[in-house]
């Protein structure tokens, strides 16, 4: 390559950075601000007088978020080469930061306000190249550049459209995936760009990076398949909210969808991609979009690198990993396993916890005074009674009378008789009514006391202790659960080393017939990233991917997988992915005795106020009476010497003492084992009345039962 004089200085040309159709980018040797693109022989004549007009209006001193051309670049005789332009040497491209796997490699580092904030910057950039007259009119991933502080940087400015003196010269070239609905389907040579059609790429390029590399149009269409360009053409928003039923469009499984975010976001996008292209957002309504969107978001309380949106009510990031097993926003601080931690002091925390006592049914409630005597319902029922016995008995002697002398009427004589034994036999009173009154009194009693519970705030820390519960299972299965986790990523070593290879290989950089650009950004949009994410079924299920597309993309992937060669021996990988489990299993052991330790400060601040329960629920009116009422017919059941119901009542909210490792600490490769039952004591008290159980045998096995069944069917789990 010959040398190049840029402005007054020659300069030899040094190692190739990239190129395209166009031309090629060369560093300058001794020099480390400036890089320089050369065209190829046959482009030079057309871009040369744009590139002198550019470089004349001096729109390289008027932003560095831009790669503007700052000086021509010419051969020793002066032809026409190409210009020197701002080197910009650690940034990657916009796709490298919003497709997820491409993300964790080239900026591990970032969390989800690290791509607001880069989403924020690209609408920045994009303002500036307004502000300097210019049109983008190709915006697209490759042409902005991310650094590792989220600053962003505008390249390839060569082809934006740009005015001077009176003459336009155009953009040419285009992406379809970003090209706005209005352009689909006509040359971009004979099309003057606006404004608005750059509003529609600059959304594009937002809703890649707020939606995890998903494509705004590529979705589920309840139609025949349609290509992305036929997509865009039609104006089917997959994620729109307020025209689902025009667009017949689903958002891809697993997406983030358009009602997680603020409505000032949604808004933005449903404008960005409706029918009216002046209607399309701006940089600047980003800005304040994005601005807002960055200060409303909500930090997870599980994962401390987890940052989601806060219209999402709950932390999207931890959901989806539930669902996919693949963490956007993994915590890699959690690598150190050396996290200091205090056993002796969280086992003496567990066994204060387990020890701690709430109040029983028979505590809350006080004792009601033995009714001296039956209730008026009783003594009505009873005098309706009296003088029947002698009715009977004179009806069935006049039967007997009339038999004697007036026998021809006989059937006279035995219907006195049988009315007269029915009168005489129903002399007793019927307890079934008293029997139901107690049953109601007692649904009485049971709404008073849950009214009574709910009233003084027990429900919050019998809460506070069913977490407790669940943390301390987890820390009892902390050590059992890392150790199965350390034999499950040993016996599957060969497919991790095998799924990192594949991994390497990204379907965008694929060089296979038939799958372009577009077709590259509907893959990405259905979760295929790399050549470890291919396999049939997978791909047959992403729209315009029949048997034929599938099949070229399913023999890329085999063609690199033959390539891998599986390597036994320990190697660096092997420490840093045991050293990561580790080090997460510390952190969420570290979190769990924390959880333990002030837990326990809860319960003990609690202590006083629940021991203060048995005598306030003395003093409760709606409570007493419930009692009273209850007691009168259990005294009018006794004096009827009849059958008493067995009381029901119970405290529901009483948290049952079963343990089990949350899904987190469980292997994927084994099913997770049954909740194993932790008594504070050697023998458990009913969850009902309080009283001590007694191990009893069912049809399920063995359990334990209320020592004073029937009267109380109080159980738990052993």
């Amino acid at each position: 390559m010959p040398n190049v004089v840029i402005g007054k200085e020659r300069f030899t040309v040094g190692e190739r950075l990239g190129g395209g159709n166009e031309g090629d980018v060369f560093r300058l040797s001794g020099n480390f601000d400036l890089v320089v693109k050369i065209y190829k022989a046959n482009n030079r004549g057309s871009r040369e007088s744009k590139i002198r007009a550019m470089v004349a209006e001096g729109l390289g001193q008027a932003t560095t978020l831009v790669t503007y051309p700052v000086e021509v670049a010419t051969s020793a005789t002066g032809e026409f080469l190409g210009f020197a332009m701002r080197l910009v040497p650690t940034h990657r491209e916009l796709h490298e930061l919003y497709s997820p796997k491409s993300r964790q490699h080239h900026f591990p580092k970032s969390d989800y306000r690290f791509i607001v904030h880069a989403a924020l910057n690209v609408a920045c950039a994009v303002g500036k190249v307004h502000q300097t007259g210019c049109v983008i009119g190709d915006l697209n991933h490759s042409g902005v550049l991310v650094a590792q502080d989220a600053t962003v940087v505008l390249i390839d400015a060569d082809s934006f459209q740009f005015r001077r003196n009176g003459k336009t010269y155009p953009c040419v070239v285009g992406v379809p995936e970003f090209t706005p609905p209005e352009l689909h389907g006509i040359r971009f040579e004979n099309v003057e760009r606006t404004i608005e059609h750059d509003n529609f790429g600059l959304a594009i390029a937002i809703f890649h990076l707020l939606f995890m590399g998903r494509h705004p149009y590529a979705g589920c269409y309840k139609g025949p398949d349609v290509s992305m360009g036929e997509a865009i053409a039609q104006n089917r928003f997959a994620f729109s909210l307020t025209r689902q039923a025009a667009t017949q469009t689903t958002p891809p499984p697993g997406a983030l969808r358009l009602d997680m975010f603020p409505d000032a976001v949604s808004r933005a996008f449903e404008k960005a991609f409706g029918l009216t292209p002046g209607g399309r957002p701006g940089a600047l309504d980003w800005i304040h979009v994005l601005n807002a969107l960055k200060g409303s978001l909500n930090h997870c309380s599980k994962v401390k690198t987890h940052y989601y949106p806060s219209a999402a009510g709950g932390c999207i990031w931890c959901k989806l990993t539930a669902n996919s097993g693949f963490d956007m926003f993994p915590d890699l601080t959690a690598v150190e396993s050396n996290i200091p931690t205090d056993a002796r002091g969280t086992e003496q925390a567990i066994r204060e916890i387990l020890a701690f006592r709430f109040p029983t049914v028979a505590d809350l409630l006080p004792a009601a005074a033995t009714p001296s005597g039956a209730s008026n319902a009783l003594s009505e029922a009873r005098n309706g009674k009296r003088g029947r016995p002698f009715r009977g008995l004179l009806m069935m002697g006049g039967a007997v009378a009339g038999f004697i002398y007036a026998a021809p009427v006989w059937f006279v004589w035995i219907g006195l008789a049988i009315w007269g034994w029915v009168i005489f036999s129903n002399r007793e009173v019927d307890p079934g009514p008293f029997q139901q009154a107690f049953k109601n009194a007692d649904e009485r009693v049971q709404h008073e006391l849950n009214a009574f519970v709910k009233g003084n705030s027990m429900a919050e820390v019998v809460k506070v202790r069913g977490d407790l519960d669940a943390a301390i299972g987890a820390y009892k299965g902390h050590d059992d659960a890392l150790a199965r986790e350390l034999m499950v990523m040993k016996s599957n070593r060969e497919s991790r080393q095998r799924q990192a290879y594949l991994d390497r290989f990204s379907v965008r950089r694929a060089n296979i017939s038939g799958i372009g650009p577009a077709k590259t950004a509907t893959l990405i949009s259905f979760g295929i990233e790399t050549a470890a994410d291919v396999n049939r079924s997978a791909v047959l299920r992403v729209p315009g991917f029949g048997d034929v597309m599938t099949g070229k993309l399913v023999a890329w992937r085999r063609a690199h997988e033959s390539r891998f060669k599986y390597d036994r021996r320990p190697n660096a990988q092997d420490v840093t992915d045991e050293r990561a489990l580790r080090g997460r299993f510390a952190a969420e052991k570290a979190k769990l005795e924390s959880t333990i330790r002030n837990g326990l400060g809860a319960l003990r601040n609690a202590k006083t106020r629940l021991d203060a329960l048995p005598t306030k629920a003395k003093s409760d009116r709606a409570l007493t009476d419930a009692l009273a009422a209850r007691a009168q017919a259990e005294q009018d059941l006794r004096e009827l010497g009849a059958s008493i119901p067995t009381s029901t009542v119970s405290l529901m909210m009483t948290p049952p003492i079963s343990f089990a490792p949350p899904p987190s600490q469980m292997s994927h490769a084994t099913a997770p084992t049954p909740p194993r039952t932790i008594a504070a004591s050697s023998t458990p008290t009913c969850p009902l009345c309080g009283s001590s159980m007694r191990q009893r045998s069912g049809r399920y096995g063995k359990f334990w039962g209320c020592s004073q069944y029937p009267r109380c069917k109080g159980t738990r789990n052993i």
